[in-house]
């Protein structure tokens, strides 16, 4: 018997410990949700402060530095020392610092001042420099991030290791919130904060304060993004996003046009996107031939700014060039806005005025904490002075008491029996220094008892009013404005002023011509190639039946033998050679199996009709109007009637004379203006062609094609006709 191996050994371990079963309830709430909390509530959303986790612990550990009024110091040290409340990987926290810099030019108001290179959001490519040659330190707006953070304004917790304590919110001064744009993706939920403009941050802020029912339009007037750009203003759209929180707005670029040079010269991108991604996308609609009035583009961004430099042909219309742009590329991008934040630990979705309902809440407790912090340390020092006070009327028997004291211990109650005041008012006169015990020193002390007493009765009648501490708040945002309002760097554009352009008039118009094979192909070839080609090439066996003239912009109809039109338009189409084989229509216009197409037409104004006739000897006339749809819509069912097999049909502007044969037996020449137009577009047809039992009509041909000596003998005045026998010498070209 041979012996066990050890992979056999395994499978025997496996197969006695069968696995255990788990109650998957269970496992989602023990294991699943601490871990989607935990990305929720300390990773990806902000909370009413405008920052995360990770911002407020860089920002903190830099106030803690010293760094808000000392100089610069090596971003590498900052990160080091942000690691004791943020135990993440070093580059994770460096990549926190770049975005908050200056340098970066991600943020309106950036919260540190950097030296260095930090990369640019508007570009993809532009990295930033390692953290070793950088240097940052606060910059001056952080001063209203941490106002009063010292007097317990906030809540303090313990670090992860608990050797220290880190706030849980800033105390700002303004609602940062809606000035620092964030974006954060967390589990089941996002965040997308789009920025504002600080100044009319504030003074929506101070409006709404005042007046909860004001206007938050006419002070806010839209969002603005450190790229600046131009943004199209839709009143519904940015009404949705104030009032619900959710919704998205264009941001579109900013560009100028030198005549000398003939470029094109941008030099605002929307926020959302980069300028890599623009110049490859153009230099994508350049190669695919659907923008052709461009001979290059470069990147010349430098230390003056961004800048991408679009030369285009001396023809060429600039404006029009970047209205093709504009619905084409990045150039014009949209920005969905999810203001999602954290309010008590539990995410909400939020417009502006519950936001600023919420921040207000927040400022407001702020500002009590802060003056109870106030009215315990000023009622403290009162306390003390006014025991000092009660010593000052004969210090020198205060001074007796202390000389005759033998042990050290027994000063402070000494003072305490001597004088009647409590502890902490005798500990305070026995710490007097000697040099102080004169008595302009002492008299001055007594004197802020009074300033004192005023001031503490202030704060106190503060601390009872509501109305007081709104006007404190006022009193900061009208500070911030004052040092840090800054003009709008966005302009707003209304879209009834942008001149909108019909997107037919953004794609190049040149001539085509339609050609289909019997075996089903396509091919869309423009004129400028056909006239350089050769003959064409079509696979085996196979044809061209119809010919079709068009141009890039027509609308181009598919009619097929089940009765369907399949719309589609010609510059959707590909161009085409001679030389290639063409459209497979079965996969191009995804037709039913059995499905094949037996006519195209092609119009860019649905001006004039179909005509189609039928092999029972039926032709009928439908309005090209009756194919026109409001909306793209690709398929039309019952397009043309499937009563009998189509042998012909033709888009006409006017009426004109055709050539009818049967059996290639008799032919009639008839004007297409003796079948009268109807309104059902799978109308049977009128019979215009009278074929006997044994007749089909096997063709129609515009008269030019028919070759014959006496033309009019085929003419018939009025319909239906029995016809005229073919004389030798008629035949069609196209045959």
């Amino acid at each position: 018997m041979p012996a066990k191996t050890k992979k056999d050994s395994a499978q025997i371990a496996l197969d006695t410990n069968p696995p255990i079963e788990q109650n998957i309830v269970r496992t989602l709430e023990t294991n699943y949700m601490p871990y989607v909390m935990s990305v929720i509530i300390s990773r990806a959303i902000p909370e009413i402060d405008g920052f995360k986790p990770s911002h407020r612990k860089l920002l903190y550990t830099m106030y803690k530095m010293g760094l808000l009024t000392g100089g610069r110091i090596k971003s590498a040290d900052v990160v080091g020392q942000t690691m004791r409340l943020n135990p993440h990987g070093d580059q994770a926290i460096y990549e926190t610092l770049v975005r908050l810099t200056r340098g970066c030019a991600a943020l309106l108001h950036p919260f540190i001042d950097s030296k260095g290179n930090f990369g640019k959001q508007y570009s993809r490519d532009m990295a930033y420099a390692a953290s070793r040659y950088t240097e940052v330190r606060l910059d001056p707006i952080c001063g209203e991030l941490f106002a009063d953070i010292d007097k317990d304004t906030v809540d303090m917790a313990d670090n992860y290791n608990g050797t220290m304590k880190e706030p849980l919110l800033f105390p700002t001064t303004f609602p940062n919130l809606l000035v620092t744009p964030n974006q954060g993706i967390a589990v089941g939920m996002a965040s997308s904060v789009c920025s504002f403009n600080l100044k009319e941050v504030c003074e929506a802020a101070i409006a709404y304060l005042k007046n909860k029912d004001c206007d938050l339009k006419k002070y806010l007037l839209a969002p603005d993004f450190s790229t600046g750009g131009q943004l199209l203003y839709n009143e519904k759209e940015i009404d949705a996003v104030y009032g619900t929180g959710r919704g998205g707005f264009k941001v579109r670029a900013k560009y100028r046009y030198d005549k000398k040079s003939g470029c094109i010269e941008i030099t605002e991108i929307p926020y959302t996107t980069t300028i890599e991604i623009i110049a490859d996308r153009i230099v994508q609609l350049v190669k695919a031939g659907k923008i052709k009035d461009i001979n290059d583009v470069r990147d010349e961004t430098d230390l003056g700014g961004l800048k991408i430099a679009i030369d285009v042909k001396k023809s060429a219309d600039p404006d029009l060039i970047m209205r093709k742009l504009y619905g084409m590329t990045t150039l014009c991008d949209t920005f969905s806005c999810n203001f999602n934040f954290l309010v008590d630990g539990k995410p909400r979705t939020m417009g502006i005025a519950e936001i600023l309902d919420e921040w207000i809440a927040f400022r407001v407790q702020c500002i009590k904490r802060r003056l109870a912090f106030d009215i315990s340390g000023t009622g403290k020092k009162l306390h003390l002075l006014e025991g000092l006070s009660a010593v000052l009327l004969d210090i020198d028997r205060a001074i007796g008491i202390i000389r005759r004291t033998e042990e050290e211990k027994l000063v402070v109650p000494n003072l305490m029996e001597g004088f009647g005041i409590d502890e902490a008012q005798a500990e305070y006169i026995a710490e007097i220094r000697l040099r102080n015990l004169n008595r302009e020193y002492l008299l001055n002390r007594a004197k802020e008892i009074g300033g004192l007493r005023e001031e503490l009765e202030e704060m106190r009648r503060a601390l009872g009013s509501e109305e007081k501490i709104r006007e404190m708040i006022t009193a900061d945002l009208k500070t911030v404005i004052k040092k840090y309002g800054k003009p709008r760097l966005t302009e707003i554009v209304y879209e009834e002023d942008a001149e909108p352009v019909p997107e037919r008039a953004l794609i190049d118009d040149y001539g085509v011509r339609l050609f289909l094979t019997a075996g089903n192909y396509f091919k869309k070839i423009p004129l400028a190639s056909l006239r350089s080609s050769g003959d064409h090439n079509v696979k085996q066996d196979d044809r061209i039946v119809q010919e079709t003239e068009a141009t890039n912009k027509s609308d181009v109809l598919f009619f097929s033998n089940k009765g369907n039109c399949y719309k589609a338009r010609a510059y959707d189409l590909p161009d085409g050679k001679a030389s290639g084989l063409g459209e497979y229509l079965t996969n191009l216009l995804a037709l039913e199996d059995g499905e094949t197409i037996i006519s195209v037409a092609a119009t860019v104004d649905y001006e004039g009709f179909m005509l189609f006739a039928f092999e029972n000897g039926k032709a009928a006339k439908i309005p090209m109007s009756a194919y026109e749809t409001k909306t793209n819509r690709k398929k039309l069912i019952n397009a043309c009637s499937v009563k009998s097999p189509l042998v012909f049909s033709r888009c006409l502007r006017e009426d004109g004379d055709f050539f009818a044969t049967r059996n290639k037996d008799k032919a009639v020449l008839f004007n297409s203006c003796l079948i009268n137009p109807v309104g059902s577009k799978n109308s049977p047809g009128a019979q215009f062609f009278i074929l006997g039992k044994m007749g089909v009509l096997t063709g129609v041909y515009p008269a030019g094609d028919v070759e014959t000596e006496d033309a009019e003998y085929y003419r018939i005045e009025q319909i239906p006709s029995a016809g005229h026998f073919l004389r030798a010498g008629t035949k069609v070209k196209q045959a």
